[in-house]
Parts: structure tokens; sequence; C-alpha cells
């Protein structure tokens, strides 16, 4: 039995470690967002329908803005549309505080508001409900 609607969401919070730089400014690639929306479609997924799920597609992926070490992100799955089988799914990045060098080597500021760095649509694919 599906629980799955529209307008259902999940949202994660994380810090964006420093291991994950890969270019100058402290660059995270795209692919870090990409992973996230990933774990944050998989527990939808298993709240909606009780299985991980599997991916089977991106569209219409855009990066907005840079994610950079340091960084507190959120990353959004909302459902916009439910299916037999699969779940169309829009994805969000947001920074919500970034880290301030200029200040400290440990200072950081709240973003207010926060910036959009990624968006994506994907469809995720459940097993047949019993």
């Amino acid at each position: 039995m599906t629980h799955a609607e529209v307008g259902m969401q999940v949202s994660h919070r994380r810090y964006v470690p420093y291991s994950h730089a890969h270019y100058a400014g402290n660059l995270v690639d795209g692919a870090y967002s990409l992973a996230a929306f990933g774990d944050v479609a998989t527990e939808l997924c298993i709240i909606a329908d009780g299985d991980e799920g599997l991916f089977a597609s991106y569209s219409d992926v855009q990066f907005l803005a840079p994610v950079r070490a340091g960084d507190c992100i959120v990353i959004t799955a909302r459902v916009v549309r439910v299916g037999t089988r699969s779940r169309e799914i829009d994805f969000e990045v947001r920074v919500v505080a970034r880290g301030n060098p200029s200040r400290g080597e440990s200072a950081a500021d709240v973003l207010d508001p926060p910036v959009v760095a990624t968006t994506a649509r994907g469809v995720v694919v459940v097993p047949p409900a019993p």
C-alpha cells in the first residue's frame, strides 16, 4: 500500500565537509548535489512506499549557484506526480549558511534569504503494491 501523494515532502540538512572540495575556492562538484538528491529520494520512497525505490532518471538539472565546502545546505524532495509505480519529484538544494574566512578561520554567516544552488526533476520507481 502506498502513502505517496502530490505535495509530500522530505528535507535533509547537512554540512558540506572540506574533504568534498574539488576546485579552487573550495567549490564542490555538481555530483554532490545529485548524490544528496538520491539520499532524500530514498527516504521519501521509504516513507511513502516502504521501499528504498530506484532512481530512473533526472531531467532539467540546473546548477544555479556554487556549493562550497563549509556550507550548510538543505536538500528538499517534493512529489509532483504519483503513478502506479513511479514518483516524479522536484529537488532543490539551498545554501542556508556559508563559511566566511574573511572574519576568521571558523567564522560563518547565516544566509537570509538562503541561496538556491541546484534544482532538478527526477523519477523514481518502486515495486508494485502487494
